[in-house]
C-alpha cells in the first residue's frame, strides 16, 4: 500500500487486509523499488515511522504474557543481535552499519532468523522478539 496518510489506523487496516507493504508517498524512489523487491521475495515492509509507533502501541496495549524464550533457542548470538536491531526498526543497511558487516551478511542472518523462529516475515520476527522478551518497549 502506498499512501499519503501516516496514520496508525491506516497501517492496521492495511495489515489486517493482508497488505505486505505500507509505505508513504514521500519514500525515495530507490526505497520504493527495494520495498517492491522485498515484498516480491515474500517479506513485509512497513514505513519506519509507522513501525516505531506500532511497536510502541503494541507494547503498551498487548497483555503481558509469560516470556517464553523457546523460539530463540536455535538462534546464534549474532542472529539474536540482528533480531534485536530488527525489532528496533533498523533497515538491513542500518543493521550492517551497527554490526560492522555487509548488507548481504545481514540478509543472510535475517533469513536464518525467519527460518529458525518460524516467522513468515520481518514483522512476525519482531513480534517474536517482543513476546520472548529479547527486546522491551523503549529500548
Amino acid at each position: 500500500m502506498l499512501t499519503t496518510f501516516d496514520l496508525d489506523d491506516y497501517v492496521m487496516a492495511a495489515i489486517r487486509a493482508g497488505a505486505s507493504g505500507f509505505l508513504l508517498k514521500d519514500a525515495q524512489p530507490e526505497d520504493l523499488l527495494a520495498a517492491i523487491r522485498t515484498v516480491h521475495r515474500g517479506d513485509a515492509v512497513i514505513a519506519p515511522s509507522a513501525t516505531r509507533r506500532l511497536l510502541s502501541q503494541m507494547a503498551t496495549t498487548a497483555p503481558a504474557a509469560p516470556k517464553d524464550a523457546t523460539p530463540l533457542e536455535a538462534l546464534t548470538d549474532r542472529e539474536r543481535d540482528v533480531l534485536s536491531l530488527m525489532a528496533k526498526g533498523l533497515s538491513n543497511t542500518e543493521i550492517g552499519e551497527a554490526l560492522f558487516v555487509a548488507e548481504a551478511t545481514v540478509k543472510t542472518h535475517v533469513g536464518r532468523v525467519l527460518a529458525k523462529t518460524g516467522a513468515r516475515d520481518r514483522v512476525q520476527a519482531v513480534i517474536v522478539a517482543f513476546e520472548t522478551g529479547l527486546v522491551s518497549p523503549g529500548e
